[in-house]
């Protein structure tokens, strides 16, 4: 779960210093890993909105593949992770950093990757849709969209930890999600591509690319 980029009432304000800690000690590298795993499709110069990034880990990766020519809208509703990613190194690249709920941030249509690590496991109910069709509307025909989060379609030990993990924000943040959405079927609906699908901790963390229909 990361930094939430929903209108929901969870607020990973409290435990924004010492996320990143957390997050090693249960997961190691693994969640920044995935999300490494499918950055090679973008290219020089894309225009990019990554949803819900938290500390910003991603961007350092990013900017190593790509220390200029980006230009990138960074979005995530708390201010201290806001501030974490903008201590980053991030190259050359063109960053905007916004402090808001991602379905109220004005995005246009033109967008060539959108980024969602960890992003959807936080919310419940409509805000999953809405959330996910403002997005579709950011990305452009033909464009990737780069999808990092957990999958329930695994052991018990993974099923385990997942409900620990729910409980544990539900304490701390006060996310109202209890399960994980099923976002393969939103993307199927609106008539994406599944062109990568790499799985890690046996298929507890997923990292998927689809490509939207043109």
């Amino acid at each position: 779960m990361a930094s939430n980029a929903g209108s929901g009432k969870g607020s990973y304000e409290y435990v924004a210093p010492y996320y990143d800690v957390l997050q090693r000690l249960v997961f190691g590298n693994t969640l920044l890993r995935a999300q490494e795993t499918t950055l090679h499709s973008i290219l020089p110069a894309d225009h990019i909105v990554i949803a819900g990034g938290g500390s910003g880990l991603v961007l350092e990766s990013i900017a190593r593949l790509h220390p200029s020519g980006l230009t990138v809208t960074y979005i995530d509703a708390s201010p201290r992770m806001i501030a974490k990613a903008r201590r980053r190194n991030y190259g050359d690249n063109k960053l905007q950093f916004i402090t808001a709920p991602v379905q109220e941030v004005a995005l246009g249509s033109d967008y060539d990757i959108v980024i969602t690590p960890f992003l959807f496991d936080n919310f419940s109910g409509a805000l999953v849709d809405d959330v996910f069709l403002h997005l579709h509307g950011a990305l452009r025909p033909g464009g990737s969209w780069l999808n990092t989060d957990f999958s329930a379609d695994t052991g018990m030990a993974q099923r385990t930890l997942l409900k620990l993990m729910y409980a544990f924000f539900r304490l701390t943040c006060r996310i109202d999600a209890t399960r994980l959405p099923d976002m393969d079927a939103r993307f199927k609906n609106k008539d994406y591509s599944l062109v990568e699908d790499h799985r890690f901790m046996k298929g507890f963390v997923t990292a998927k690319t689809y490509r939207k229909c043109p």
